[in-house]
């Protein structure tokens, strides 16, 4: 009798593990095959953005590392944009400023005529460290808004700008021909991420700097 009951609940058993397992199955099957397969992946700095073609050009973050981005592949890559809105973050701020290095005083851009990088050394006036997206000095409250930057003072010949990403803001002097430059030169574009299959083609586009977990 003993052997009768442990040979049915082992059956029983049985029976349990396999639905679980048939339960699992069906589950996974129904969300691979509801989702979408994007395939590959690229993110980077945007230089620019045209509304009217559909298309974002970006440097490549080498590193996909929000704490420690590194934008130095070239040539550029533009792809062009899903036309299903649903597909499509928020339109990217461009800008040409790659890499803020505060330790020795210099800014790295990509100037778009020569379609290469440019390394610029300035002299600093100020720096103030750990400004944080919602401090006074980077954003009124009274309107809720962010501060304009970059700021140039062409007669006091200084540039302020500020890093979200590294929580610095900084005022410093260049040559009087670096002045003369669109303020775009001094900003950092956003960053971005394009799901794609085929080259140059982004079936989804996401602006990971307007998410809340995103500093750059």
């Amino acid at each position: 009798m003993k052997t009768k009951k442990l040979m049915e609940r082992r059956n029983a058993m049985i029976k349990k593990c396999i639905l679980i397992a048939l339960f699992c199955l069906t589950a996974a099957a129904l969300i691979f095959g509801c989702s979408k397969d994007y395939g590959k992946v690229d993110q980077g700095r945007v230089i620019d953005f045209d509304r009217e073609k559909g298309t974002v050009t970006l440097i490549r973050d080498l590193k996909t590392d929000p704490g420690n981005p590194e934008y130095t592949q070239l040539p550029p890559l533009t792809y062009t944009l899903p036309k299903n809105y649903g597909d499509v973050g928020s339109e990217p701020k461009t800008g040409y400023r790659m890499k803020l290095d505060a330790k020795k005083s210099q800014i790295i851009i990509f100037e778009p005529n020569v379609k290469n990088f440019k390394t610029i050394d300035y002299k600093l006036i100020k720096k103030t460290d750990g400004v944080e997206k919602d401090d006074p000095f980077v954003y009124d409250k009274a309107t809720g808004k962010e501060k304009e930057f970059p700021v140039i003072d062409k007669s006091a010949k200084t540039i302020t700008i500020y890093s979200r990403r590294q929580k610095i803001l900084t005022t410093f002097a260049v040559a009087d021909e670096y002045l003369e430059l669109p303020a775009k030169t001094w900003e950092a574009g956003d960053d971005v991420r394009i799901d794609y299959k085929e080259d140059g083609k982004a079936l989804r586009f996401t602006n990971i700097s307007r998410t809340d977990s995103y500093n750059k």
